[in-house]
């Protein structure tokens, strides 16, 4: 019975450990969605890990975080290119205490037009603070 109990607790643990997690990345990217609406890039770029390491794929490969954000300045170059942005997620997966997958859609409410697309982000939590490092949006 004790070790019905010990082994309840431990998942129990573990399980509202993830959901705490799960909560600081949804709130990561409910500030990036803020921050995309409100016309700020520099901002909704807090949300990626700042290194030359990090990858963005879209339409073509981005390295690093300078090249990323001068992307996003080029492909939305003002507020109505920008439109409004809504996350919708599908999963949260976990592959370590540190490394979470995140699958989703996005989608651009626009005046022209209401693009909208998957994505795939891997975030890793770095001296205590989650940010994406991968991004696949499609």
């Amino acid at each position: 019975m004790r070790k019905a109990v010990l082994i309840f607790v431990v998942v129990f643990i573990g399980c509202s450990a993830k959901k705490s997690e799960e909560g600081a990345i949804r709130e990561l990217l409910g500030k990036q969605q803020t921050a995309w609406n409100q016309g700020n890039v520099e901002e909704f770029m807090k949300g990626y890990w700042k290194s030359d390491s990090l990858m963005f794929i879209g339409s073509r490969i981005t390295y690093g975080w300078d090249s990323t954000l001068a992307r996003y300045h080029k492909a939305y170059p003002d507020r109505a290119a920008m439109g409004e942005l809504t996350f919708t997620f599908y999963s949260f997966k976990f592959i370590s205490d540190d490394a979470c997958l995140v699958t989703g859609r996005f989608h651009l409410k626009r005046t022209v037009d209401e693009p909208t697309g998957m994505f795939t982000l891997l975030l890793r939590k770095k001296n205590g603070e989650w940010m994406i490092v991968y991004d696949h949006t499609s």
